[in-house]
């Protein structure tokens, strides 16, 4: 029984994989690769340029996601993002990040702009970006036996295909509780090609956040509900809806998240902080039958701070 549910499971994957690959050739790249995060609501630098320097001290995010775990070519992805305070209004952020889905990989180079606006009650910020992405295939799968040397399609895929895309987004909060985002992804797009570069068409993405937090509801325990609405190139359009619960002054965090759309699948966070570093834990089950092939997903963050930080007097 175990032997043929594995056997399944490899089918349904391959499936998949075949799906994804056909989303490559007929689309050049097979996914907009901000749909992958799952504490995207705890850390908005990864899906919006905008929210870069916002905090108004130094960050360094180390991410790591294994979706599908224990399933041989599982998904993994790996990303290291900076974002602090540049001058007075003005922030940057840097990204680095890579993605492994079967014979495929994913990487991207991003860096971002943002000026902030300021009034009594309202701060906001907006926000560009430059990204470089290139689609390929793994450098062992690449260079496995099965592969002909003399496929001009495998060549050029193992070469990879380089892209140079333009972001814009808008990341604020309202009254020091009420936070809100819109971002463009991908707005400008252009395959570059030996020295050249062509338009890409695609349809609009975007993805909207907003989030409330209420303080001290009882015991010490603050409550923050959010939700993610992303609709992107080469993913189907779904919905994060997210409850994060703080304690003591926030040094413990817990929380739930479910999905709806494309996937279905539930979220179990975890987190604490001591002095200026945070740690999250993520667990994620889907509702989907491949769920019974794999151990589900686990999603780390790790976010190191220094510098004094603005918002200080509003958490």
């Amino acid at each position: 029984m175990n032997k043929m549910k594995k056997s399944i499971g490899y089918i349904v994957a391959l499936g998949v994989i075949c799906l994804t690959l056909t989303k490559v050739s007929a689309q050049e790249r097979y996914f907009d690769e901000r749909y992958i995060y799952s504490q995207a609501f705890l850390s908005p630098v990864l899906i919006n340029p905008a929210a870069a320097g916002f905090e108004g001290n130094h960050n360094i995010l180390l991410n790591y996601r294994n979706t599908w775990s224990s399933f041989d070519g599982s998904p993994k992805t790996v990303t290291v993002a900076y974002d602090g305070k540049l001058i007075d209004r003005v922030g940057i952020g840097a990204l680095l990040m890579q993605d492994n889905y079967g014979s495929l990989r994913t990487s991207k180079a991003q860096l971002s702009f943002t000026y902030g606006i300021t009034s009594t009650k309202n701060d906001v910020r907006f926000g560009l970006s430059t990204e470089f992405i290139q689609h390929g295939l793994n450098n062992r799968d690449a260079d496995d036996a099965i592969f002909d040397p003399n496929d001009l399609t495998v060549l050029a895929r193992r070469n990879g295909i380089q892209f140079f895309d333009v972001s814009v987004g808008a990341y604020g909060v309202y009254d020091g509780k009420f936070t809100y985002g819109l971002a463009l992804p991908s707005l400008i797009s252009s395959r570059l090609t030996s020295g050249s570069s062509s338009s890409i068409n695609r349809e609009l993405g975007f993805i909207f956040q907003a989030g409330y937090r209420l303080d001290e509801i009882g015991n010490g325990i603050n409550l923050e509900p959010s939700i993610i609405f992303k609709k992107l190139n080469g993913v189907p359009t779904h919905v994060d809806l997210n409850l994060k619960a703080s304690f003591l002054d926030d040094k413990f965090t817990g929380g739930l998240s479910y999905t709806v759309g494309g996937d279905k699948r539930l979220g179990f966070l975890l987190g604490f902080k001591i002095e200026t570093v945070k740690l999250y834990y993520t667990y994620n089950v889907s509702t989907q039958q491949f769920q019974d092939y794999n151990n589900g997903a686990h999603e780390f963050s790790l976010k190191f701070s220094f510098g004094k930080s603005r918002l200080d007097s509003n958490l």
